[in-house]
């Protein structure tokens, strides 16, 4: 397998409610890893990246969703789309080229608990 590297966006989300997230954006990512993989890169790296405040850095992030992919139309949401879960959430027996993952894609990466505790109440607190 050739190894195809591109640049991701990943939206730390602390909050759904206040809108309280943090872009990381990510260069030379390999699309044939599985996202299991990319998890488990995420959450070695995270803790460690320069520029973080802490509170983003100690969160406890289980779930990427796609938000948006280049060229593409731009959800109106503030954080996140609330739809099309079962298309946009990743699977993480998947590559990142399986699940829809290509050149300048931005993704979520939240806790699933959040996440649904939100879907059931999508109110913002600010």
């Amino acid at each position: 397998m050739s190894s195809e590297k591109i640049t991701v966006t990943v939206r730390l989300v602390r909050s759904f409610e206040h809108c309280n997230f943090k872009p990381v954006v990510y260069h030379d990512v390999d699309v044939n890893q599985s996202v299991k993989e990319f998890l488990a890169f995420l959450q070695k790296d995270i803790p460690s990246k320069s520029g973080l405040p802490p509170p983003f850095k100690k969160y406890t992030y289980d779930t990427l969703k796609i938000i948006h992919q280049a060229h593409g139309a731009k959800t109106n949401d503030l954080v996140v789309s609330l739809d099309n879960d079962d298309q946009l959430v990743l699977k993480e027996t998947n590559t990142l080229k399986e699940a829809g993952v290509a050149h300048e894609t931005e993704m979520a990466y939240f806790k699933k608990e959040d996440y649904e505790t939100f879907k059931k109440n999508p109110v913002m607190v600010w």
